[in-house]
């Protein structure tokens, strides 16, 4: 089901090892005459800021809300300073033939092709070729770290010692500290369940068959677009998750008629393309919920991102094709990255997947953190991005993996710390749990936490609580969260989830026929929905989209914006996780939207 991603990464500054991935082997030491390009990718510049520049935009009680930036901006913010540049550069200066060293347009990353023996000299390390699981999948790199001199370190993020992979490769990656079973791949609940007669859905409530009338009634959601088609909102499907227009004409025709032989637009990533054989399940939901929600008046678009090569990482290829200087700051650019940049931005971007296990780890941590980073620049410039928060409780997806005392994160459930899941645990991602109708009751009542599977959430690891869910946050740690032994979860972490909206049992088309479906896959899209149909009435007011949302979340003028989720919880890792509780828990973090009220609580805002 899902598809496992591997960061091949070295460290930046004193020399460490690391384990060799999961998925490859050492073939042999790397030839000394043969050349690598080493990419330098440059410290940015005001990172510091970063939140405090997005409050300025986002917080309800700042007189410049909604007044997103300019790309333009953001870029020159944001760009390595002449002092980074200067550095690294005069660095390689001392070794190299200055024609040798090539700066990037964006002057964020700097590329000097050296042979092996002369970045082993450079860097101390020592080069190995490796092969992966698939014949002639093949690389040179370093797994036992390397050393930059001090006054350089503190200007190079990354360095990436890589060399291209000599075709297009179909699979994905094993991280380096990972159980085989660590996964890339979408949210996929409770196991789907096969619909023989759908005209006996008539009779069935809410809590056992989930229909585009159950969201409506539960969310307050009755949408006609007002904007005039000027309002965007997109989702991103990876690499083989595709969708099939016979399987939305299947559920148009019973749920959303004026659907009929509507598809979304499509914008390709890196040659993605929705017509090629693959998994139907994610799309078809995402697609389905998305469209059926918001109706023929509002365009769908689709982000499908392919992977043509193992060395590319989904999350920097939607970021790349979203925002040109990633392609620098991106430490796999030159890997294969084509698009930079040339992608339109929806206001709205769903994404049902997860990437990494959010463990302070250097092949991984360097990573997520340039790429959250990435995420709240592109929100500063009014984007909202919702991600699931995961089907695995307090463990890492549904190979419920736990951290091990030595580092190592094991599959089965077992007894270990708790491990979040990116890119939910972002601060600058609005993260969505999943929750159900109880047994027996009606659209009326308040949801509880998922059963059939554990919604995810909990603490980062490698991102700080952000000022603007401090107070409840630590409302929940004071009153409610269980004493779990210290290390077991880092009480200082951005917490999550942000929201919820329910995750099973929906009512999907796939296949040619029809299932229950869910995970907070399903969540992610709908409460996307509730977000582009608040921005169509903002816009048609004459107001800017909302952008980063999160801090107006959290803030007083929100709180009668959600049903409070109280009944629930979400086990791993051989504990009974976190228990639902009145305010924000990380279950289902504040609760489920009614829409009339958060759409009212936007439209208040400038």
């Amino acid at each position: 089901m899902g598809r496992v991603l591997f960061h091949f990464l070295a460290l930046v500054g004193a020399a460490a090892a690391t384990a060799i991935p999961s998925g490859w082997s050492i073939q042999r030491r790397a030839d000394p005459e043969s050349f690598i390009p080493l990419r330098f990718s440059l410290v940015q510049s005001n990172l510091d800021k970063l939140e405090t520049f997005l409050l300025d935009v986002a917080d309800p009680l700042s007189r410049n809300y909604g007044r997103h930036w300019s790309p333009a901006q953001v870029k020159e913010t944001f760009r390595p300073s002449d002092e980074t540049i200067d550095a690294v550069y005069s660095w390689l200066k001392e070794e190299y033939a200055e024609e040798k060293i090539k700066l990037s347009p964006n002057r964020d990353l700097i590329q000097v092709n050296v042979s092996v023996a002369e970045a082993e000299r450079l860097l101390k390390a020592e080069y190995y070729v490796y092969s992966g699981e698939e014949e002639g999948d093949v690389r040179v790199g370093c797994h036992g770290g390397y050393t930059l001199p001090e006054h350089v370190s503190k200007h190079a993020d990354f360095v990436w010692p890589t060399v291209h992979f000599a075709g297009p490769q179909k699979h994905l990656r094993r991280s380096a500290t990972l159980d085989p079973s660590v996964t890339f791949g979408r949210e996929g609940g409770a196991s789907k369940i096969p619909i023989e007669n759908l005209a006996s859905l008539a009779e069935s409530g809410c809590d056992t068959a989930v229909t585009l009338d159950c969201l409506r009634a539960l969310y307050n959601f009755e949408f006609t677009p007002v904007s005039g088609g000027v309002n965007t909102v997109g989702v991103a499907e990876f690499d083989a998750e595709v969708y099939r227009p016979s399987d939305l004409n299947l559920f148009f025709q019973s749920f959303r008629t004026d659907q009929l032989n509507n598809t979304p637009t499509l914008i390709s990533v890196e040659g993605g393309n929705p017509n090629v054989s693959g998994d139907l399940g994610e799309a078809s939901l995402d697609i389905e919920l998305m469209m059926g929600l918001l109706g023929p008046g509002q365009d769908l678009s689709l982000y499908q991102v392919a992977q043509p090569s193992s060395s590319l990482d989904p999350t920097d290829e939607l970021l790349a094709a979203l925002d040109g200087s990633y392609c620098g700051v991106s430490p796999v650019s030159g890997e294969g990255i084509t698009d930079c940049g040339n992608k339109p931005r929806t206001n709205v971007i769903s994404i049902s997947y997860h990437f990494n296990p959010d463990i302070i780890d250097p092949s991984i941590s360097p990573v997520v953190q340039r790429q959250c980073t990435e995420f709240g620049k592109l929100a500063l410039t009014g984007l909202t991005f919702v991600a699931s928060s995961g089907d695995g409780g307090v463990a890492y997806s549904q190979s419920h993996l736990c951290l091990q005392g030595n580092g190592t994160l094991v599959s089965g459930n077992p007894k270990g710390a708790f491990v979040a899941q990116l890119p939910a645990s972002c601060p600058f991602i609005t993260a969505v749990g999943a929750t159900s109708v109880e047994t027996g009751a009606t659209t009326d009542q308040v949801e509880r936490s998922t059963t059939d599977f554990p919604s995810g959430g909990g603490f980062s690891n490698n991102f700080p609580r952000p000022t603007w869910q401090d107070a409840a946050v630590q409302n929940y740690l004071d009153n409610f969260a269980p004493q779990y032994a210290p290390g077991t979860f880092n009480k200082s972490g951005r917490a999550y989830p942000d929201v919820a909206a329910n995750g099973w049992p929906l009512v999907i088309a796939e296949g040619g026929g029809f299932v229950h479906s869910g995970g907070t896959s399903a969540s992610a899209p709908i409460f996307a929905s509730i977000v582009a149909a608040v921005n169509d009435a903002r816009i048609a007011a004459g107001k800017s989209p909302v952008g980063f949302i999160n801090p107006a979340l959290y803030s007083d003028a929100f709180a009668g914006a959600f049903n409070d989720v109280v009944v629930g919880s979400n086990p791993g890792c051989q504990t009974n996780g976190f228990p639902a509780a009145p305010g924000w828990d990380p279950v289902s973090g504040l609760g489920t939207p009614n829409f009339e009220k958060l759409k009212d609580a936007f439209l208040a805002l400038p």
